[in-house]
């Protein structure tokens, strides 16, 4: 069924912190319901408004880093091609933002 999905470990912590990051969110929402809110986002948001754009924001990061990782190696001079271990923290940096600021 998933043949066709590349399952390195980078792959397998990105889905599982999303899974981690669902079920957290899930019990902090059961605990202490939400409010909406203004950041710097162009939106009024919820927890959950944030951790979705979040989301979408750190998948749109590590799909670019792919996709530029190839260059990179003859714009910087690289030997291999980048980790892609720095698009993951990258894009958790990002939706930590989102979470926090937005």
């Amino acid at each position: 069924m998933f043949e066709w999905m590349a399952w390195t470990l980078p792959v397998a912590v990105f889905f599982c912190s999303i899974v981690l990051m669902l079920i957290g969110m899930t019990v902090w929402e059961l605990k202490s319901p939400t409010t909406s809110r203004r950041g710097w986002l162009p939106m009024e948001t919820t927890r959950g408004d944030r951790l979705f754009v979040g989301l979408l924001a750190a998948a749109y990061v590590n799909l670019a880093f792919v996709a530029l990782s190839e260059k990179m190696v003859a714009w910087f001079g690289l030997v291999d091609e980048p980790s892609i271990w720095i698009s993951f923290v990258l894009s958790m940096a990002l939706l930590a933002l989102i979470m926090r600021k937005g």
